[in-house]
C-alpha cells in the first residue's frame, strides 16, 4: 500500500460515523481524491483545522488497490480561508470549493486547475473585493473546461474586464475596476453557463444569494 504526500486543496468533507470524517482533496500531481480520515473529530494533531474547503496544505495518503477511498493520513495546513478578513468571504470560499469539485474529474491530474483555487485562496486572504473574484474563477473555471461562451450581449465594459482578467492574476484585479452593472452581466452570464453544463444548480449559490438580499 503506497504512501503518497503532496500539495492539495481540500474541498470539502462530511461527517462519516461518531469519529471519521469523508474528505475530497485535490492534489496538484494526482488529481481529485476522496478519502476516509479516521477519528478527524478526535486528532487535532494529525488534522486540525486543515479540513475546512479550500485549506491549502500538505496531505499523506494511502492508496489501496481496487479501493475507491484512500486512507488520509495528515493535513498539515498551508494556508487557510479562516485568515480571510471580509466576513463575507467564508461564503465565497464555499463556493469557489464547490465549484472546483465540480469541475475536477477523479484521479486525473489538473495542475491549472489547482492553481486557479490556491489563487483564489491567495487573493481571499489579501482581501481583494469578492464579486470581481468570483467572476474571475468563475471564468477562468469555464474557460479551462473548454466551455467559456462570451455571448453576443455582453455590454463592452463586460468585455473588457474579461480581456483585463486573461492576463493577471487575482490579486491584481482591483486594477480592472468593472463597475457594478457590469458584475452582475457576468454573474447571471456565468451563472447560466454553469448550470447548463452542470445541468443543476451549485448549492452553494443559494447561500450566495441569500447573502445578496
Amino acid at each position: 500500500m503506497p504512501l503518497f504526500t503532496g500539495e492539495a486543496l481540500i474541498l470539502r468533507s462530511y461527517q462519516l460515523g461518531e469519529s471519521d470524517r469523508i474528505v475530497v482533496f485535490l492534489t496538484r500531481d494526482r488529481g481529485k481524491k476522496r478519502g476516509v480520515a479516521k477519528n478527524a473529530r478526535k486528532s487535532r494533531r494529525r488534522f486540525g483545522g486543515g479540513l475546512e474547503p479550500l485549506t491549502r496544505g500538505r496531505v499523506a495518503y494511502v492508496e489501496r488497490e481496487h479501493r475507491d477511498l484512500v486512507r488520509l493520513e495528515f493535513v498539515e495546513p498551508v494556508r487557510s480561508p479562516l485568515a480571510a478578513a471580509e466576513g463575507d468571504a467564508l461564503a465565497y470560499v464555499g463556493y469557489f470549493a464547490e465549484l472546483i469539485d465540480e469541475w475536477a474529474p477523479e484521479a486525473d491530474p489538473n495542475e491549472p486547475l489547482f492553481r486557479l483555487g490556491a489563487s483564489a485562496l491567495d487573493a481571499l486572504i489579501a482581501g481583494v473585493p469578492l464579486d470581481p473574484l468570483a467572476r474571475y474563477v468563475e471564468y477562468w473555471v469555464l474557460r479551462l473546461q473548454g466551455v467559456y461562451e462570451a455571448g453576443e450581449r455582453l455590454s463592452p465594459e463586460a468585455r473588457s474586464f474579461l480581456e483585463c482578467v486573461r492576463t493577471r492574476s487575482p490579486l491584481a484585479l482591483p486594477g480592472c475596476g468593472p463597475s457594478a452593472a457590469a458584475l452582475r452581466e457576468l454573474e447571471a452570464a456565468h451563472r447560466a453557463l454553469i448550470a447548463r453544463h452542470l445541468e443543476k444548480e451549485l448549492k452553494s449559490v443559494r447561500v450566495l444569494r441569500d447573502l445578496a438580499r
